[in-house]
């Protein structure tokens, strides 16, 4: 495209608030978000900067999206860049996106909260409190009776189901109402949707008056707790001015740059006391002029949009982006970059650890270059665990950039059977299994680390071979803190950052492991359910203490006593029946 290309595409754009992309062929380059559609875009005929004039020279087409207001554009932009991970964006690496309402085009439409709308879906948002979105669907719900089942409950049904019972559903599949009635219920909602406030607000108003009519307070109560995130969904909830004295929650930033790749550091102060750290990865584009402030306002944008904002932000440098400021003023967040006293040295504080970050980072970029991969920013390490067979389970564990994504573990119950081998062949095919179907929502990691030797790698790459998953795998084995792969096993030095990074997952795999184990284990009928006098907890505080109904059998009545719940007549009785 050229700037006569752009003027002539932008005078075909509304000045609404939106979303643009520049896209080549292939794929989005750029994702940006504007006040006014039609002045931003024209701005790119003549370019800022020499990267944005490339990334403009590469693109074919301009695709815009109207939003209803500032801040849904704020949102939709971060939603878009985490999805499609444009080249000239700054992209915060958490591999999270922000909740939107579907409505489906199915006969009996279905509504469902969802980050990745289906085909032919009609949907609203992205909001950006998913409580309040949830508060609401239940309320439509509640009201309208629209469907949230799945596709497979829905069909084939000759009676209605427990959301019926229960008022949620007008249980369309057993024709408990016409399909001309559901319809147009399905129409209330895409009104509330659109922003009619009343389609929602004034049942429940009703329904709270009546409730206190009838003297039922604490369903009146209910109501009116609703009816306050209804009010206020559309109006981005309401945000009352807080000044400097009421500033109880503030996050200080700091930011480094190495690369194409930055660290965010956060702090979380409440009260005046630090209760958390943390730090994050972002992408940059090799030739990003825009440095500290442009990926401090990418971070705050694709972090925030999903989370509540502090009551003040403490940053190193200002950033330039007009509508970020319009969205943290709407919410009354105050920024500010101090210049000395005790702001100044928390600001210090967030670089020092975002410059401590970077070990992280240097670890992953070793590992790959030790495995020859392109990345190994985003590892998931597998592990099981069974008592000889039996509570077999295994973990799936997720580290991105060097930190545990705890959002991103999974764990499986595993049928019981006491072979390592068949008992990680079976988890591993059932990850990729997963993937293979789209049914995973995680993104696909870098690298597979098996906790074990060559007998449990060679396990794992037979079930991603048959599956047809093309994923690396290694293997780290515990004894000899040796790596195998498939061409081979070798040794690292002991402070070797990519050791240490694997050793971290190897290690977090088996403690996800052994934790669910536990867990299933003390949950498995034994015969220590049909012992008078012993209940769930006293079971499960048998077994923690003795490992097993055989260490159950083999005590002592003595040695009965010594756990909680015992009494001498239980454990006289318990010997009695073991």
């Amino acid at each position: 495209m050229d700037g006569a290309s752009v003027r002539e595409r932008a005078n075909d754009l509304p000045r609404e608030p939106g979303v643009y992309q520049f896209r080549d062929d292939d794929a989005t380059l750029y994702v940006g978000k504007a006040v006014d559609l039609r002045d931003r875009v024209r701005s790119y005929a003549d370019p800022r900067s020499r990267r944005i004039e490339r990334m403009v020279e590469r693109s074919v087409e301009i695709e815009p999206a109207v939003t209803e207001t500032e801040t849904q554009a704020l949102l939709l932009e971060a939603n878009l860049i985490k999805r499609h991970q444009p080249r000239y964006n700054v992209r915060l690496k958490d591999d999270k996106s922000y909740p939107l309402v579907q409505l489906t085009d199915h006969e009996f439409p279905r509504i469902e909260i969802t980050r990745d709308p289906d085909p032919g879906a009609t949907a609203f948002g992205p909001y950006t409190e998913r409580g309040r979105v949830e508060t609401v669907v239940k309320a439509l719900r509640e009201t309208y009776g629209v469907r949230g089942c799945s596709d497979h409950k829905f069909a084939g049904r000759d009676r209605p189901c427990l959301d019926h019972d229960i008022g949620l559903c007008t249980a369309p599949c057993t024709g408990e109402i016409s399909r001309d009635g559901y319809v147009a219920d399905v129409e209330s909602v895409e009104g509330f949707l659109e922003g009619s406030t009343g389609v929602l607000a004034d049942p429940l108003r009703r329904e709270m008056d009546r409730a206190t009519e009838e003297q039922n307070f604490e369903r009146a109560a209910n109501c009116r707790d609703k009816l306050e995130v209804v009010e206020s969904f559309h109006d981005g909830g309401g945000a009352a001015v807080a000044s400097a004295a009421d500033e109880r929650w503030i996050d200080v930033l700091g930011a480094v740059i190495e690369g194409d790749r930055a660290t965010v550091a956060r702090l979380h102060s409440e009260d005046g006391q630090l209760v958390e750290r943390d730090r994050h990865t972002l992408s940059v584009p090799d030739d990003d002029t825009d440095g500290i402030g442009g990926v401090l306002a990418a971070f705050i944008v694709q972090y925030y949009a999903e989370r509540s904002l502090p009551d003040a932000l403490l940053l190193p440098e200002r950033f330039s982006d007009d509508e970020l400021d319009a969205w943290l003023d709407s919410e009354a967040v105050a920024v500010r970059v101090p210049g000395a006293g005790r702001e100044a040295t928390l600001v210090e504080l967030a670089l020092k650890n975002a410059r401590r970050g970077r070990g992280r980072a240097d670890g992953t970029a070793a590992l790959a270059d030790a495995l020859d991969l392109e990345s190994a920013s985003r590892i998931e390490g597998f592990d099981v665990s069974h008592a000889q067979g039996r509570a077999a389970v295994g973990s799936d564990v997720t580290f991105l950039d060097g930190d545990p994504e705890k959002t991103d573990y999974r764990r499986k119950k595993l049928d019981d059977e006491n072979d390592d081998y068949a008992n990680m062949r079976a988890l591993v095919a059932w990850r990729a299994r997963r993937a293979v179907e789209g049914r995973d929502e995680r993104p696909e990691p870098d690298l597979l680390l098996i906790d074990g030797g060559e007998g449990q790698l060679n396990a794992a790459r037979d079930a991603l071979a048959t599956v047809g998953w093309d994923v690396p795998a290694i293997g780290l084995a515990k004894a000899e803190e040796r790596v195998v792969t498939a061409d081979g096993s070798f040794e690292w030095p002991d402070d070797a950052p990519e050791r240490h990074l694997l050793q971290r997952v190897r290690d977090e795999a088996h403690r996800f492991a052994v934790q669910y184990h536990q867990t299933v284990r003390d949950e498995v009928s034994t015969v220590l359910d049909d012992v008078p006098g012993i209940g769930p907890q006293t079971r499960r505080r048998l077994l923690r203490r003795f490992g097993s109904v055989d260490g159950v059998r083999a005590a002592s009545t003595e040695e009965l006593q010594t756990v909680t719940g015992v009494g001498e007549e239980t454990a006289t009785t318990l010997r009695a029946r073991l």
